[in-house]
């Protein structure tokens, strides 16, 4: 299992702070986009990445707003739901990756959750050729608004079945989507996953929709 080590992601003019693992000969690199008043803390998300490291995939997790941007709760509230500037930011952090010899290799991927969904969306609309597959929690892919009709790559929508709102809103952005897709519907569940089995199941659909189109370590190890 990788170790998990804390990073300066550099993205455009600011520093942020981001936490990095990469399992030995992984193949791909998952980068976490949460959704509004998270960090790069979630539990839930850091759930999600632990799972994918077990399968052997990269995981970097960062903070799309700086310190000084949180502080101010004004800028806060309205840059967390600015889509353009949370894929911006999130375009960014990309370069930085591929200018990081360490990770320039691996094939790359979005993890979003709900604002932070859109925002991997929209932002892999405008690397059709460097990302490699997208996956959502509980996202508001709605609010990718004209990106969805370019999103190019495969891309899983996960939705709590009793989170009758999103459901909803994830089913007609479905139907604007060009690139292959799938929505996974777990019963009984809401916008947060809390119910018994099922941010596991999330993990569990993530891990195989990302090394089914990025490559992991472990399919590595088991060929002949």
């Amino acid at each position: 299992m990788a170790v998990e080590r804390e990073v300066e992601v550099r993205a455009g003019g600011v520093v942020l702070g981001g936490t990095l693992a990469v399992p030995e000969g992984a193949r791909g690199l998952v980068i976490f986009a949460h959704g509004s008043g998270s960090s790069r803390h979630s539990p839930r998300n850091r759930y999600v990445a632990y799972t994918l490291r077990t399968a052997g995939l990269g995981t970097l997790l960062f903070d799309l707003l700086t310190e000084d941007e949180e502080a101010e709760d004004d800028v806060t509230a309205a840059l967390r739901f600015d889509i353009d500037f949370l894929a911006r930011r999130l375009g960014q952090v990309t370069d930085w990756v591929f200018a990081n010899p360490e990770l320039s290799g691996l094939r790359v991927g979005y993890f979003g959750s709900s604002t932070g969904a859109a925002a991997a969306l929209v932002a892999a609309a405008e690397k059709p050729e460097t990302i490699g597959a997208v996956v959502s929690r509980g996202g508001r892919a709605d609010l990718a608004g004209g990106a969805l009709q370019r999103v190019m790559v495969p891309t899983l929508l996960i939705v709590g079945g009793s989170d009758d709102i999103v459901l909803d809103l994830n089913q007609r952005a479905l139907e604007r989507m060009m690139a292959p897709k799938a929505l996974e519907v777990i019963p009984g569940a809401t916008h947060l996953f809390e119910e018994r089995g099922a941010l596991e199941r999330v993990a569990g659909l993530a891990a195989g929709w990302f090394t089914r189109f990025l490559g992991s370590a472990l399919e590595v190890e088991a060929r002949p």
